[in-house]
């Protein structure tokens, strides 16, 4: 049995987003930025694109910059508070410590040109808490950036309510939601939101192509200087078939995200039941307060690159955390965040299902993770040192 069960790190194209594209690649073919005809149908396209992803957020079109994704919505949207923040003399950043590395690599950049940054711890249960925000917030200031749902456990934050703290104190709040938009309702003017970053092969569109929401009056700064394109705020030509792909898939995944939740949500549930009968496991994140196809777990004694490898073995494509960090050696820093202790968090395993999930293959998942914990743990000195009573185990 083949499953593929790492929906977080990509997903596959769907039929109604690779059609959307084709013709914009084989006829439509022009540059949206030139006069002639074939050019003005491109730009007529990408118009009703940029409509299209507004009306899915609950914004205006003027308020969509196309990008090459989330990581440069991200740093966008990052770099221009900050540059609007020091312009003011505001030059404090509150975020977490568990955003995504495009967020707190960014941080870091900031951080190096002067300002303060704090990173908020979160709760066990992976929830950053509105109290935590409003606390941390100063008279200097400038941005807050809150992930809408973590890459690794899934957890949801309590958005609406930060974004009405960060409103009411006049501080700009970003919202990295790549892992949260077309997978649960989300209105940017409902939830106070100023910024908000995508991409679309979270959602079953290209890779490559994302986007920005920012609202009207907060000012951008151009990390890609070239030409007039997306209102000046982005040079380059746009990218208009994965554009036209990102906002069919998102319109697709939008329209079905009750049906999909509905599906995908109590085969979740038994999928962490199962898992939660190994000895000495323990979820990672909310059991409820979680995105609907996000399972994370931690194994004790348990080394998670072996742990992938033979899942992979037997036919099951799954994670140890985020994609952009799969090839360290270092814990994941989501875990410890959550408090989880190193050796712990060495043995995490994400997987992450869509739609396609059927209950056969999750239990197929369960049975064989049971199968490969025991294996690996048969093997393994540590797992010998605790049976022993030499050491003493730290997921009771």
């Amino acid at each position: 049995m083949k499953i593929y069960a790492d929906n977080a790190a990509t997903t596959r194209m769907s039929r109604r987003a690779i059609e959307a594209m084709i013709p914009y690649m084989e006829e439509v073919y022009g540059n949206p930025s030139s006069l002639y005809s074939i050019g003005q149908e491109a730009k007529d396209a990408l118009e009703s694109a940029r409509e299209t992803v507004a009306g899915c957020l609950g914004c205006s079109p003027g308020e969509i910059i196309f990008t090459s994704g989330g990581s440069e919505a991200d740093n966008q949207a990052l770099f221009s508070a900050a540059s609007a923040g020091e312009r003011k003399g505001k030059k404090h950043i509150i975020s977490t410590a568990f955003e995504h590395h495009a967020v707190l690599h960014a941080l870091k950049r900031l951080e190096k040109e002067g300002f303060e940054i704090t990173l908020l711890d979160v709760s066990g249960s992976g929830v950053v808490s509105p109290k935590q925000v409003e606390e941390a917030i100063r008279p200097d200031t400038c941005l807050v950036t809150i992930m809408y749902a973590n890459n690794e456990i899934g957890t949801i934050q309590p958005i609406a309510e930060i974004g009405r703290i960060c409103r009411e104190k006049g501080v700009t709040f970003h919202t990295d939601a790549v892992q949260a938009v077309g997978h649960v309702n989300i209105n940017v003017k409902d939830e106070n939101i100023d910024m908000l970053s995508l991409s679309a092969h979270k959602f079953h569109g290209p890779k490559g192509v994302g986007a920005l929401y920012c609202r009207k009056g907060i000012p951008l700064l151009n990390l890609i200087e070239g030409g007039a394109q997306e209102g000046g705020k982005r040079g380059g030509t746009e990218n208009v078939p994965g554009i036209m792909g990102l906002a069919a898939a998102m319109q697709e995944a939008c329209d079905k995200i009750d049906e999909s939740a509905a599906h995908i949500t109590p085969l979740r549930d038994r999928l962490i039941e199962g898992l939660e009968r190994i000895p000495h496991s323990i979820l990672n994140g909310d059991c409820k307060k979680r995105l609907p196809g996000n399972v994370n777990f931690c194994f004790e004694a348990i080394e998670g690159e072996s742990l992938l490898l033979l899942l992979d073995d037997k036919g099951i494509s799954a994670s140890s955390g985020s994609a952009c960090t799969s090839g360290s050696l270092h814990a994941s820093h989501v875990l410890l965040a959550l408090g989880r202790a190193v050796e712990i968090a060495h043995g995490s395993l994400r997987l992450s299902i869509a739609e396609d999930i059927t209950q056969e293959q999750v239990d197929y998942m369960i049975k064989a993770v049971d199968e490969v914990v025991a294996y690996l743990r048969s093997i393994s000195p540590v797992w010998r040192d605790l049976q022993e009573g030499k050491r003493e185990f730290i997921l009771k």
